[in-house]
């Protein structure tokens, strides 16, 4: 079983799982809190999670919404003060991971959430955070090694804290636990997984390390997600769709573009931020084109895109071939609201390492496009 470490110490193959008892043992846990939800419960992985568990007892918390909510988080806090919880289990896919990472800041650093929003320099302060084992189920967001949680506020809106301290202290990678996951949903996280490989390689921050991981994503996903999306049972395809995430997740060291920041606040919208990715990617890659050339000539060589074939164009067909929209007006999106996303896109974080800048009417444009 190979053993990474790189950023945290990641545990990756089939069966990974089987080791979590003795990796709670060895962290010294006695009550640890299982953030999770409903669909893992149901599908059975969370009692697999459990059995793996022994002989430890995890206290579980299977609430987590699609878009994990500041709501979700307080419940949270009273069950680890109410049990005696000293660690955090995240099991599942973006949303419990950065739920549990919440946890483990607020659990360790009191206060509110929105004291350690990045955008008002909250993020700086995090320091050593409760200990946290993450576990994803799905190959997509790369949360169990990024160091961003996002989560929506009471009042609705979404914040964001950033740091390294939030990556968890251990990552157990099981492709096995992707098997049962459904075409739509294998293709909508895979797209985030894809993406992020392709925005941090066209950011502006200089990390060459990151990048080439970013493009060894896109390589992995370009190449696996339709296999994985055609036969979910392929156990390659499977165990290179988790490594294409994790990669995914590693490369974020050098941070995303355009196509993140519409999406975070599209998110207020209760939709999902895979499917978004997938509408909003190609609109910045033909935002982009020109601003990053270097980038974009090692991206259609790690895609196998066709020669003389824009990158856009090649990323709409590929979203079309797994089945995903390729407009927001296919999730309903109200044009009427486009103008204050806009706005929020282009004060958002990740807007700064956009290759090309753009202001709110670039934003409001490139989501008129999307419509």
């Amino acid at each position: 079983m190979p053993t990474i470490n790189y950023l945290t110490r990641i545990e990756f193959d089939f069966e990974a799982i089987s080791g979590l008892g003795a990796e709670i043992e060895r962290m010294g846990l006695k009550r640890p809190l299982l953030v999770t939800d409903r669909g893992i419960a149901d599908a059975g992985i969370l009692q697999r999670a459990l059995d793996a568990a022994a002989p430890s007892r995890p206290v579980v918390y299977d609430g987590t919404t699609e878009n994990p909510t500041e709501q979700s988080l307080l419940e949270c806090l009273e069950i680890w003060s109410a049990h005696g919880c000293d660690g955090v289990i995240a099991l599942g896919g973006g949303s419990p991971i950065d739920l549990a990472k919440a946890v483990a800041l607020l659990t360790s650093h009191g206060g509110k959430l929105e004291d350690y929003n990045v955008k008002t320099g909250g993020s700086a302060g995090i320091g050593k955070v409760s200990p946290q084992i993450a576990i994803p189920t799905a190959a997509g967001t790369g949360a169990e090694v990024g160091r961003a949680c996002v989560m929506s506020l009471l009042d609705g809106s979404k914040m964001v804290a950033v740091n390294l301290n939030m990556v968890a202290d251990l990552v157990i990678c099981d492709p096995e636990l992707t098997l049962s996951l459904p075409p739509r949903l294998t293709a909508a996280t895979g797209i985030d997984a894809l993406s992020h490989g392709v925005e941090t390689c066209c950011s502006t921050w200089d990390n060459p390390p990151a990048a080439a991981i970013g493009l060894e994503a896109v390589r992995r996903a370009a190449k696996w997600l339709p296999v994985a999306v055609e036969n979910g049972a392929d156990r390659t395809a499977r165990w290179e769709m988790m490594m294409a995430s994790l990669m995914g997740g590693m490369c974020l060291q050098k941070a995303l573009g355009g196509a993140h920041a519409m999406a975070t606040p599209l998110g207020e919208l209760h939709l999902h931020h895979g499917t978004l990715i997938g509408i909003l990617l190609p609109h910045i890659l033909r935002f982009n084109q020109g601003y990053a050339d270097a980038a974009y000539a090692d991206l259609a060589a790690a895609m196998n895109v066709p020669d003389g074939l824009d990158l856009h164009r090649w990323m709409t067909g590929f979203v079309t071939e797994i089945g995903l929209p390729t407009t927001l007006s296919a999730l309903s999106v109200d044009e009427a609201l486009l103008p204050a996303i806009a706005e929020k896109a282009s004060l958002d974080h990740l807007s700064a390492t956009n290759p090309r800048p753009a202001a709110a009417a670039d934003y409001l444009q490139l989501l008129r496009d999307a419509m």
